[in-house]
């Protein structure tokens, strides 16, 4: 598949170690703070994933996740997931230092391309519903709220609630 971008490219098992790194330092802790969309201080933890979610992603049979790099660095990755006729967007995040300099635009153009190119029409997704300023830019980006509120559950994994949290899914129509 050729994307937008030529840092965009697959990932393959043996991202798993660098992209589980990624996920928890773009969410969670201190080094999350660094950047936009970190969610610290709604969620405690250091820990956004844990391996063996990173790695059912990457073998998805109804998907991929694709990977940013530059000069062999991550810096930024997405899951995308076919689910009734859409693609399912998530574990989207960008290296805290350099969010907000268009690698999450490039990533999300390939996001797009991708769906696409599997002849699907809407791609979709969940964010936290007290997130305004990221849910601005994904309406920014032709992300509409689809009314739809789910309730997030803590797993045991992802880090203790530090409130009530809610997913608002937006989505956006391709073709």
């Amino acid at each position: 598949m050729i994307f937008p971008n030529n840092n965009i490219s697959i990932a393959t098992t043996k991202n798993t170690v660098v992209i589980k790194a990624l996920l928890d330092k773009a969410y969670r802790g201190e080094e999350s703070k660094k950047g936009w969309t970190t969610e610290a201080h709604l969620i405690a933890g250091e820990v956004r994933t844990n391996i063996q979610m990173v790695e059912a992603a990457i073998a998805d049979a109804k998907g991929n996740m694709l990977i940013y790099t530059n000069n062999h660095t991550l810096l930024g990755c997405v899951h995308l997931q076919e689910i009734e006729s859409k693609i399912y967007l998530g574990m989207f995040a960008v290296e805290p230092n350099l969010q907000g300099s268009g690698i999450g635009k490039e990533i999300l153009k390939a996001a797009e391309v991708y769906t696409l190119n599997k002849n699907l029409a809407y791609i979709f997704m969940k964010v936290i519903s007290v997130r305004k300023e990221l849910i601005d830019w994904y309406k920014r980006h032709g992300y509409t709220e689809t009314g739809e509120i789910i309730d997030f559950m803590e797993d045991n994994i992802t880090g203790k609630h530090l409130e009530q949290l809610q997913f608002l899914v937006l989505e956006k129509r391709l073709k």
